[in-house]
C-alpha cells in the first residue's frame, strides 16, 4: 500500500487546473490541434482543451488529475504529485479561463489561384483531377492566401458554416484544423440524388475514395466528419430523409473501428442499413498511394 500524501485544498485545486496540452508537451508529446481542441497523439479518441479532457470513444471524460490518472495510468497520489511538480521538478502552466465570447465563423481570405492545392492533390495525395475540379466548382474546395487546402461546409441554405484547413507543404510540420466557430454539422459534405451516404473522417480519404471508386459518385452523398463525431452524419440524414444506405468508411484503426461500431449500432436503431467499408492500410488515402506506386512498379 502506498504511503498517504496529504494535498492541501489549493494544491488539489493547482492540480487539477493544469493545461493539458502544456502537460503533454513537457512530456515529449505533440498533441494535434483539432478546431478548438487537441487530440492526443497516441490515442485520437481523446481531445483535451485546457484542464478538460474527453474520451469519444468511451465517452467519459473529466479533469486534470483523471486524464494524469487514465493517461498515463498513475494512481492518484501519483498523478497529483505530477502535477505539481513534486514528481519530475517541472512547473505546468495553469489553464487559462475560456473566453465568454467564441469568435465568429469566417472563410480564410482565397487565394487568386488554386496552382498549390491542385499540385498538393494530384502529385502527392494522387487524387483525380475531375473529383478535384468537382468540389472546386460546386465552390466546397479552394486555396487560401496561405496555399492551404479550404474543405468547405455549407448548411442547408447553401451558407458556409465549417471550414477544414489542410497545410500543402511538403516539407516541415503538416497540418490540419476545422476553423475557430466552425460548425461541427456542417463539416465537407457532398448532396446526391439517390439514396446512398458515404462517411468518412478526413476530407482527403473522401476525395481519395471517389478516385479509387468513382462508379456513380456524381449520385451519391458524401461526409467527411473531421473526427469520429456522427453528429455530421446526422444532420446529412435530417437534411436528406430519403438517404437509407449508410457505409460507414472511417479509417482502419481503433479510434475508426470504434467510432463505426458506435455509429453503426446508432444509425441502425434508426431503421437504416448500415455496411462497413474498411481499407485495406490505415486509411483510403494511403490505398490510392499505394496503387499509383504499385503501377508506376509495374510499368518499369
Amino acid at each position: 500500500m502506498s504511503k498517504f500524501i496529504y494535498f492541501t485544498p489549493e494544491e488539489k485545486a493547482r492540480a487539477q487546473n493544469t493545461d493539458l496540452v502544456a502537460l503533454l508537451r513537457a512530456q515529449g508529446e505533440r498533441p494535434i490541434r483539432s478546431g478548438r481542441e487537441y487530440r492526443t497523439p497516441n490515442d485520437p479518441s481523446v481531445t483535451v482543451r485546457g484542464n478538460k479532457w474527453y474520451d469519444h470513444s468511451a465517452r467519459v471524460g473529466g479533469y486534470a488529475v483523471s486524464f494524469v490518472q487514465r493517461y498515463y495510468r498513475l494512481p492518484y497520489q501519483e498523478a497529483v504529485l505530477l502535477l505539481l511538480g513534486r514528481k519530475d521538478g517541472k512547473r505546468y502552466e495553469q489553464a487559462q479561463p475560456a473566453p465568454t465570447e467564441p469568435k465568429p465563423f469566417a472563410l480564410p481570405d482565397p487565394y487568386d489561384n488554386m496552382r498549390r492545392i491542385y499540385a498538393y492533390l494530384m502529385r502527392q495525395r494522387h487524387i483525380d483531377r475531375e473529383v478535384i475540379t468537382g468540389f472546386v466548382r460546386d465552390k466546397l474546395l479552394y486555396e487560401d492566401v496561405h496555399h492551404n487546402c479550404v474543405f468547405v461546409g455549407l448548411d442547408g441554405s447553401g451558407e458556409a458554416k465549417h471550414a477544414h484547413i489542410r497545410s500543402t507543404n511538403s516539407q516541415g510540420r503538416a497540418f490540419r484544423i476545422n476553423i475557430e466557430g466552425s460548425e461541427s454539422i456542417h463539416s465537407f459534405h457532398k448532396n446526391g440524388t439517390d439514396k446512398s451516404l458515404y462517411v468518412f473522417e478526413a476530407p482527403i480519404d473522401l476525395l481519395s475514395h471517389i478516385t479509387l471508386y468513382p462508379y456513380g459518385w456524381l449520385e451519391h452523398s458524401y461526409v467527411a466528419c473531421c473526427g469520429t463525431s456522427i453528429l455530421p452524419v446526422q444532420e446529412r440524414l435530417r437534411q436528406n430523409p430519403k438517404l437509407d444506405m449508410v457505409y460507414l468508411c472511417l479509417d482502419n484503426d481503433d479510434a475508426g473501428n470504434e467510432a463505426s461500431d458506435r455509429m453503426q449500432d446508432t444509425l441502425e436503431d434508426l431503421g437504416l442499413d448500415v455496411e462497413r467499408l474498411t481499407p485495406q492500410r490505415k486509411d483510403w488515402n494511403d490505398d490510392l498511394c499505394a496503387k499509383f506506386e504499385k503501377r508506376k512498379e509495374d510499368a518499369i
